[in-house]
């Protein structure tokens, strides 16, 4: 027993001494890249221009079938949306078999057929598989277009982009490749209603006949299937299928802006705005920084720990998830970060989103961002590397980029290879955070005051992509409604009208700091028009504002100076201790945003009333001054935090912004009809 307990003992000094021997701080040395072995890909070739690539794999008894068609992308003018229409109206009967047969029997063996403009796709179990690629070829080759049909298909599209048209996502990702893109590039293409209407039967004809043949096509086959057998069923049923001749056109070449800006499309719509930044890059599958490029998106915003996610959901609490892109294409592609935000923090959204692009522009990464990117490939890469599918794309992928036979084969060591220095230049070179379109799709009347703060400059669009002019920043006033309306909905809303006529006099006290010194602000009101403000603070009296309802002055640092007559005038025309009995003489101008709420503005002489309209109590007033030398400066007051004293409710908290200065009172106490007499206002 003994000799157990001791070499229990033993044991455990042992791999103590080990432990101890191992740094902890440090992460540990990633292991050599796992080696995945991707089925085996035969490739053979049709006199047609169709080439045919197979992969084998028997573990389930299922064999599927892949159709990509390769052709040059194209613009469609004045009939964008034909070469959709044309996809969708494919398979839907041949001279061999109808419509309803057709599906019919697909559904009957458990089977998936589909077609596209530029695909067709066929799935079934294997004993049924050369009936079922015996379909998809019929309808690949011998499609009929019935006038029923393309007017079934044609209305299906009008709804379709009926039921869109308010659609702030659809308006957003519209305008995005527009701009981006451009109108006459095939990316920046859209389908409208006006180009659904130009279209006939005779150009769905024609379209199918022109661009759906073998020059560029490719056919892939996966699955569980005997490789003698099905290279001879498809020699039997493509061969037929005819070449043609394939038209090209010349592609513009996409080009990005000078500068960022901002380019606002206005949906009064929105409930949230739609924030993308986006500028153009020339990125392909092969390029030797395409794997810094893919690790530099994917600590961005790749994902739910990606730095995007982690600042605008989990930090600040903007939106439910951000995240970026980077496509790769041999045409032209995109780096593109995003977010669905609440309206009131989009100027926020907009200001943390550059922040992060421009970050991870000039500052590196850090060793544990970039192992734990690579960990997120390399597992996705080697999970989907056991399908038979995906090999069969790889293989595609090959021919179509014309890359090296061993891409796939060394893709993980490709990525294991990208370095921290590796990924900043990448971020540098294609997250062009100095040279992008910052892309917001919302309401304006409540986004756009903010937007105008940033330091970028901002352009208007309409939902289409083309320029237009800034929307009004005003809502319409409901008929009828006036300014005496709108104080009488303030009275009702502090305590009623009633109430407010008992009042004859009122004294606040309110303190605050002006450069860190602290300060008490004791104001007294009497009906009609009497008022006083002293402003005090380290045992003296700063200033001192008097009227006694016929003359005033003003006194401050020992000097004294006595109203004009026009400073006489408006205050006599004031009415206190309420002064919106006064504004019933003004003017309703107009409803605007304010805050994230919407307020009713009351142009009264050189002063603006605001009282939103839901609570109706007053939340601001700005006074606009002119100076001696012409100029005009604004100073806005604010009041909130709204309290009862006696039945009648008073602002606790005021503020007013003067210059540089914000000066923010607290106040402290309220007397009502008491603590006031004609004394005061000599």
């Amino acid at each position: 027993m003994k000799i157990k307990i001791y070499s229990i003992i033993a044991f455990f000094l042992v791999s103590l001494s080990v432990s101890a021997q191992i740094d902890r701080s440090k992460m540990p040395e990633p292991g050599p890249a796992p080696q995945v072995k991707l089925g085996e890909a035969k490739k053979f070739k049709l006199k047609n221009g169709l080439t045919v690539i197979m992969v084998e794999n028997h573990k389930l008894p299922r064999v599927s079938a892949s159709l990509t068609i390769d052709n040059p992308p194209k613009t469609e003018g004045d009939k964008a949306g034909l070469a959709s229409m044309m996809g969708s109206l494919i398979g839907r009967g041949t001279p061999n078999i109808t419509k309803d047969a057709f599906n019919e029997r697909v559904d009957f063996l458990g089977a998936n057929v589909s077609f596209g403009s530029s695909f067709a796709f066929a799935s079934s179990l294997t004993k049924y598989f050369p009936e079922i690629l015996g379909l998809m070829a019929d309808g690949i080759k011998n499609s009929q277009f019935t006038q029923e049909e393309f007017d079934k298909e044609k209305k299906v599209t009008l709804d379709n982009l009926k039921s869109n048209e308010k659609s702030v996502t659809a308006a957003a990702r519209r305008v995005e490749r527009v701009l981006t893109y451009g109108k006459d590039h095939p990316f920046g293409e859209f389908t409208s209603k006006e180009s659904v209407e130009n279209i006939t039967l005779a150009d769905v004809k024609n379209e199918y006949q022109t661009f759906y043949r073998p020059n560029n096509a490719y056919l892939i086959i996966t699955g569980d299937f005997n490789y003698k057998k099905t290279k001879k069923l498809v020699k039997s049923l493509f061969k037929d299928w005819e070449k043609g001749t394939i038209p090209t056109q010349e592609i513009p070449e996409v080009k990005e802006v000078e500068n960022t800006e901002i380019n606002f499309v206005n949906m009064p719509n929105a409930v949230q705005s739609e924030v993308s930044v986006i500028n153009p890059v020339k990125l392909t599958l092969g390029d030797d920084d395409y794997f810094p490029a893919l690790l530099a998106n994917e600590i961005l915003g790749g994902g739910g720990t990606a730095r995007l996610f982690m600042n605008l959901r989990e930090d600040k609490g903007y939106t439910y998830g951000s995240y970026s892109s980077i496509s790769q294409s041999r045409l032209a592609s995109r780096f593109r970060a995003s977010a669905s935000v609440r309206n009131m923090v989009t100027d926020s959204s907009v200001v943390e989103i550059m922040k992060e692009v421009n970050k991870i522009r000039f500052k590196k990464v850090s060793a544990e961002e970039l192992e734990n990117a690579k960990q997120a490939y390399i597992g996705n890469f080697v999970i989907s590397s056991q399908n038979a599918r995906t090999a069969a794309n790889y293989a595609l992928n090959r021919e179509i980029y014309d890359l090296p036979d061993d891409f796939y084969e060394t893709y993980l060591a490709k990525i294991n290879a990208v370095t921290i220095d590796d990924v900043q230049n990448a971020a540098i070179k294609y997250f062009r955070g100095d040279k992008a379109r910052i892309f917001i799709t919302g309401k304006g009347i409540d986004v756009l005051k903010n937007l105008e703060k940033t330091d970028y400059p901002i352009r208007y669009f309409d939902k289409y992509g083309n320029p237009t002019e800034k929307p009004e920043m005003t809502l319409p006033i409901p008929d009828g409604m006036n300014a005496s309306d709108v104080v009488d909905m303030y009275y009702d809303a502090i305590g009623g009208k009633d109430k407010i006529a008992t009042v004859k006099s009122v004294m606040m006290v309110s303190k605050g700091k002006v450069q860190g010194i602290d300060i008490t602000s004791t104001d007294k009101m009497m009906a009609p028009n009497k008022m006083s403000k002293v402003i005090s603070g380290m045992g003296r009296v700063f200033s001192k504002i008097v009227f006694d309802g016929e003359g005033g002055y003003q006194e401050a640092q020992g000097r004294k100076i006595d109203f004009q007559p026009n400073q006489i005038a408006e205050m006599k025309a004031m009415s206190l201790p309420f002064t919106d009995e006064a504004y019933k003489a003004g003017k309703l101008d107009r409803i605007e945003p304010i805050d994230g709420n919407t307020a009713y503005v009351i142009k009264f002489n050189d002063t603006e009333i605001f009282y939103d309209t839901k609570t109706m109590l007053k939340v601001k007033e700005v006074k606009t001054t002119k100076l001696p030398n012409g100029k005009t400066v604004q100073t806005p007051t604010t009041y909130g935090d709204y309290k009862e004293v006696n039945g009648i409710k008073f602002p606790y908290a005021i503020g007013q912004k003067m210059g540089p200065m914000s000066l923010n009172f607290t106040i402290t106490e309220i007397k009502i009809n008491e603590g006031v007499s004609d004394e005061d206002f000599k």
